[in-house]
């Protein structure tokens, strides 16, 4: 169902994108238009994953620099079946993760170091599952198409009264539509780009307690997590607030919090993650079996 919800909010983005095109320019302006975001997108396809990257300023790590945080990343990669993401921190007290690359052989997970502070072993093993659940749904794809075709509507809303709004006829276009559709369609693909984060972050949640084994830890980290995200700032998406949609949890834009969520409640996950964990017949015994990394508590600051 989520999967048909993703294909349908796609389809919504793409005829509005070709929408907004038509009305400033007729075929012609939907025609470039499109060619614009075909470009955005290939690009974006190849390079996304570094751009975001830089644009934490993480660092990449391994089992040496990073052992025990790796080894989380390497023994959750096995039980999920992924090939080995590269694994990188951000250095940064905002309590927060995320997962970028096109596919699972070009994938890479982060965590912040204050996220690391602030969790238990169990609990930094269930957001990472979490990251791989996005990794092995391939949602990373499809965050990235769906910003790319978002920041292409945006871009032709700004520009709207440079196309010269002619229709195919060579009639100048009702101002005021043009004026209206430039207002709408933004808003439109910003409601439908958090509509397909929340329902990929869902799957993520019900992925990431399959991987982990211990949907309690994942519920457990999530409520500590949207306490500390909503009292850190994040300079990052203060200043791209696209960005938001990356995250495990929700940051607030502009030091406030953000009306429009691109997360869905966390409390409603942690409701579905409890839910989850009765169903897999949670018990200390049975948590213990599941899990492959201990039954430490301890939190970072890591190595």
């Amino acid at each position: 169902m989520n999967g048909f919800k993703t294909v349908m909010l796609l389809s919504a983005l793409t005829a509005l994108f070709m929408g907004l095109g038509f009305m400033i320019g007729g075929s012609g302006g939907a025609m470039i238009a499109l060619l614009v975001a075909a470009a955005m997108n290939l690009f974006a396809f190849w390079n996304a994953d570094k751009i975001v990257l830089r644009m934490h300023g993480a660092r990449e790590v391994d089992e040496y620099s990073a052992r025990e945080f790796y080894s989380v990343v390497r023994d959750l990669a096995v039980r999920a079946g992924l090939p080995m993401p590269k694994v990188y921190l951000v250095d940064s007290p905002h309590p927060n993760a995320f997962a970028t690359g096109r596919d699972p052989a070009h994938a890479a997970v982060a965590a912040t170091t204050g996220l690391l502070a602030i969790l238990t072993r169990d609990e930094i093993a269930g957001v990472m599952a979490h990251e791989l659940g996005h990794v092995r749904n391939r949602d990373t794809l499809i965050m990235t198409v769906t910003a790319t075709v978002a920041g292409a509507i945006a871009m032709l809303a700004n520009f709207g009264f440079l196309f010269a709004g002619r229709s195919d006829d060579g009639r100048s276009a009702n101002p005021l539509a043009l004026i209206g559709a430039m207002i709408i369609a933004p808003f439109a693909a910003m409601l439908v780009q958090m509509a397909i984060s929340r329902t990929r972050e869902y799957g993520a949640d019900r992925a990431g307690a399959e991987i982990s084994g211990n949907p309690r830890a994942l519920a457990s980290a999530l409520a500590k997590l949207a306490n500390g995200a909503a009292r850190v700032p994040n300079p990052v998406v203060q200043n791209n607030p696209a960005a938001a949609q990356l995250y495990i949890v929700p940051t607030r834009i502009g030091g406030m919090d953000n009306l429009f969520s691109t997360h869905p409640d966390t409390g409603n996950r942690i409701a579905a993650l409890e839910a989850m964990s009765a169903s897999f017949g949670d018990s200390p015994a049975r948590r213990s079996a599941l899990d492959p990394f201990g039954a430490t508590s301890k939190t970072g600051p890591w190595s």
